[in-house]
């Protein structure tokens, strides 16, 4: 559905820019609710699959992380300090408290989605995910 005052022939651009800004502050306030950034989110997320070095870790979180090691060393600092995350024989894993702040936060993450999907049908999401994969790979190889 199209609000009044947006004109439906801004370029894509516009709308992916703006998208990814509303969904950043929409998830920043859920994640807020447990003291949690969306960084340190999109870790303990990683980590809730399988215990990784901090290397495989960095390389997962890139897309979202880029290559700021500082930050990445302040978002890490901070779950290893409030007991969310371990280093254990050179591999970072979530500690039990950990999983159990993954699993509240993606109950909320999930609910989240639901409500930001609200009137999308499955097949239309899926053709804009398939739609925007395809320009993403594609932007990629031109820019090379």
């Amino acid at each position: 559905m199209r609000c009044h005052d947006e004109p439906v022939n801004r370029p894509i651009g516009y709308w992916i820019k703006r998208l990814d800004a509303a969904l950043e502050a929409h998830l920043d306030s859920t994640l807020a609710r447990l003291k949690l950034s969306r960084r340190q989110w999109q870790a303990i997320n990683t980590l809730a699959e399988t215990p990784i070095s901090p290397e495989e870790l960095a390389e997962a979180l890139r897309p979202f992380w880029g290559d700021n090691s500082a930050l990445r060393e302040r978002e890490l600092a901070a779950l290893v300090g409030r007991g969310l995350i371990i280093l254990s024989d050179g591999y970072l894993t979530l500690s039990e408290l950990g999983y159990a702040k993954h699993a509240e936060a993606n109950r909320l993450v999930e609910d989240s989605r639901r409500e930001l999907s609200a009137g999308i049908g499955f097949d239309e999401y899926e053709i804009a995910l398939s739609v925007l994969e395809r320009m993403s790979i594609n932007a990629e190889r031109l820019a090379r």
